[in-house]
Formats: structure tokens, C-alpha cells, sequence
């Protein structure tokens, strides 16, 4: 299973960055296992070395900041994801 975090302070952005995530991988076929968690605290923001929100992480690894990626982005992140914890 994918850790999935959104790190913001909870604005519009964070928030739309969230739906399209929850979105992008609950459609995608064959589907993926995620636990999508929101980050709000800035000290724990900060400890991920962004300097913009929203923020997109999977499994302890940025790879969005301060824009909202589109959906097929999202997934192809997710399948890389997925592929290494199962060649693990």
C-alpha cells in the first residue's frame, strides 16, 4: 500500500490538490492501494525541504510542490511507486 500525503496549510490549492489525487488514483485501472494523509503542521511541511504548497509526496518522496500535476501524473508516480515496494 501507498503512503500518499498532501502537504499544505489547508487552502484551496491543498484542498483541490487532495480531491484530484483521491480522484486520479481511485479510477485508476488495474487500482492502487493508497492512505492518503494531510499534512497541515509547518514544522512537518517544513521537514520535507519545500518551499511552495500544495505538495504531493508518495512514500516519503516529494514529487510535486506548488502546483496540482494532472491526474495521468499522478497515477505514472503512483505505478513507480507501486513497482518498486513490489520488486522489494
Amino acid at each position: 500500500m501507498l503512503t500518499v500525503k498532501i502537504l499544505g496549510s489547508g487552502c484551496p490549492n491543498c484542498r483541490r490538490l487532495e480531491a484530484e489525487t483521491r480522484a486520479a488514483l481511485d479510477a485508476a485501472q488495474p487500482s492502487i492501494a493508497y492512505e492518503l494523509i494531510k499534512v497541515t503542521d509547518f514544522m512537518d511541511i517544513m521537514s520535507y525541504g519545500i518551499m511552495t504548497t500544495p505538495a504531493l509526496v508518495i512514500n516519503e518522496t516529494v514529487v510535486s510542490a506548488g502546483r496540482i500535476p494532472k491526474a495521468e501524473q499522478i497515477v505514472y508516480w503512483a505505478r513507480q511507486f507501486q513497482q518498486q515496494a513490489d520488486q522489494a
